[in-house]
């Protein structure tokens, strides 16, 4: 009940429930109390980039990293075939696309903020080296990796 007497007044009340947050306005009119559901709440996108980009970045990382560790590396064993390379390069960008899946995943974490940011970037970066590290041996095995 309002205890207003003339006026009316407009107060903003925000009620949170389980499954959505309302607004609305409350009109306080000659000691009666009407609620009216208003829709000016803004929500916070969970998600900055796209999943296809994010696996674009991840495997674009693994493939840069691949390719100077490759032509860095020297003259091939002669056993290993003419086109040696080519499983390297397709297997490291692989798994870093599947590690940049994690990173988007991890964006629910990251969005909260605080301890649990630093959290999900600590967690994105271990990820990433994890799958990075991975798809190296398993593009490399039986090659450079033997």
């Amino acid at each position: 009940m309002c205890l207003i007497s003339t006026n009316t007044w407009i107060y903003k009340l925000v009620l949170l429930n389980f499954e959505t947050q309302s607004t609305f306005n409350v009109n306080c009119y000659y000691n009666k109390t009407i609620m009216t559901p208003t829709n000016d709440l803004t929500t916070q996108q969970v998600h900055p980039a796209s999943l296809g980009r994010r696996m674009l970045q991840g495997a674009a990382i693994a493939f840069v990293l691949i390719l100077i560790f490759l032509l860095g590396a020297g003259e091939p064993n002669p056993d290993w075939g003419k086109f040696w390379m080519v499983r390297p390069l397709l297997v490291v960008p692989a798994a870093g696309a599947i590690a940049g899946v994690f990173i988007y995943f991890m964006d629910y974490l990251r969005i909260q903020g605080g301890w649990k940011r630093a959290l999900a970037i600590a967690l994105s970066l271990i990820g990433y080296i994890i799958a990075l590290w991975l798809g190296t041996v398993l593009g490399l095995d039986g090659t450079m990796w033997n």
